[in-house]
């Protein structure tokens, strides 16, 4: 039921930026207004998502993503409608927007906790979910194109609705194990609100390796991914139409199923180190629409980059949740996703104003610069190079964790839980 929920409401996720982009041009509006449009979610998401994880460490987090995807079933729907009706102000698509990162930060923290509840191996369902993310991926933008060309960008906005109200349909069936009852606090609510957002950032700034990742990413989202979604978008839309921009980023979905696929056989010991590494190629995503190689190169550019992404998220999802006592992931995980986030709507923000003043591919290629420096920047931290993985795959028959054969059982830095 999880993995069948992730999967299509990646799929929504994934038709969303064709639609947006193809719709706002539709009306008028250039490369700003989709960047304005894409960072009114991403922001809102970002500053609302570390309360979301706090009040997920002390929920249901069932409940919290069902009523998380109810919210977004009705904020689409209403975009459906605007479309459908011709009647479309940007303000009004950002409100949408902003609302529905909202509910998207509620949604979120429980989906890192979730996923050790329901599996032993996490590597293994990282992998797994990661795959069928990547396939949604695949198919999202593709059919989101022939819906725009064939029909209107309000069909696709409808489908996204229905997206969410699948994944809600799935998380109410949905049965977890159940957790530890939370001890109660002492004092007012609000202080107890306010000493578990300080217990959740104390534990994520005493990780060098978790807070040295998010301060590399940030840069990442303001130079690279942050501008790309929405210059890519409109220049692939604006040359090629649609259709193509569909195609692209089927590519790109196609690239996410490969890196899934390895992330599921290969384990290493440094995780990190090899999602880094795997992380460079990721660089090609805005240099080769940059670089205007055409459809298939940027078919084939974008292919290398979303499996080197995929694999990445895989071995940083897993080190997260391995590594980080379960009565403070929402809350961690949260953090996390703030901090990689909170950055990409000024990125978003900026890619018209750069794109007027520079030329869009030059920024672009400027993205890909930053992400090799990035994917650098990783591997020069000790902290983050030298973790070591903290989880055991699961031994048939026998009921004890062990440690791998010339595996010491030790920690990268020494802190958080120990290695079970």
């Amino acid at each position: 039921m999880f993995f069948t929920a992730r999967a299509v409401a990646k799929l929504g996720d994934t038709m969303l930026p064709v639609a947006l982009a193809a719709g706002l041009l539709q009306y008028g509006y250039g490369a700003g207004a989709v960047g304005l449009a894409m960072a009114a979610s991403v922001g809102c998401f970002a500053g609302l998502v570390i309360f979301g994880g706090v009040v997920a460490d002390r929920c249901d987090t069932r409940w919290l993503m069902i009523g998380a995807d109810a919210a977004r079933l009705l904020t689409q729907s209403l975009a459906a409608v605007m479309f459908f009706s011709g009647h479309v102000v940007l303000w009004q698509i950002c409100v949408i927007g902003a609302v529905n990162g909202a509910a998207s930060a509620l949604f979120q923290p429980g989906v890192a906790s979730t996923v050790p509840r329901l599996a032993e191996d996490v590597q293994a369902a990282n992998g797994a979910i990661r795959v069928a993310e990547s396939g949604s991926q695949l198919a999202g933008p593709a059919v989101a194109g022939l819906l725009v060309a064939f029909a209107s960008p309000g069909l696709v906005f409808a489908a996204h609705a229905g997206t969410y109200a699948l994944s809600a349909l799935c998380l109410l069936l949905l049965r977890l194990p159940p957790l530890p009852p939370t001890p109660p606090g002492s004092g007012p609510s609000h202080q107890r609100f306010r000493a578990d957002l300080v217990q959740g950032w104390r534990e994520f700034r005493s990780r060098t390796w978790l807070w040295g990742v998010i301060a590399v990413w940030s840069v990442l989202m303001i130079g690279a991914t942050g501008p790309a979604l929405p210059l890519i978008a409109t220049q692939v839309t604006q040359e090629y139409g649609p259709r193509a921009y569909g195609l692209v980023n089927s590519a790109l979905g196609a690239g996410t199923v490969i890196g899934g696929v390895i992330a599921l056989r290969l384990r290493p010991r440094h995780m990190l180190r090899a999602g880094s590494l795997a992380l460079f190629a990721y660089a090609l995503f805005p240099a080769v629409v940059g670089a205007g190689l055409g459809v298939p190169g940027m078919m084939a550019g974008c292919a290398v980059a979303g499996a080197g992404m995929s694999f990445w998220g895989v071995m940083w999802a897993t080190s997260v949740q391995t590594q980080v006592p379960r009565d403070v992931l929402n809350r961690i995980h949260a953090y996390d996703v703030a901090g990689s986030l909170a950055m990409a709507p000024v990125g978003q923000a900026l890619a018209g104003p750069a794109a007027d003043a520079f030329g869009t591919r030059h920024v672009l290629l400027a993205g890909g610069v930053v992400a090799v420096a990035c994917a650098g920047a990783l591997l020069a931290v000790p902290a983050i190079r030298g973790l070591v993985r903290a989880d055991l795959p699961p031994v048939r028959g026998v009921s004890l964790a062990l440690p791998e054969p010339g595996v010491p059982a030790v920690r990268g830095e020494g802190d958080g839980p120990a290695s079970p």
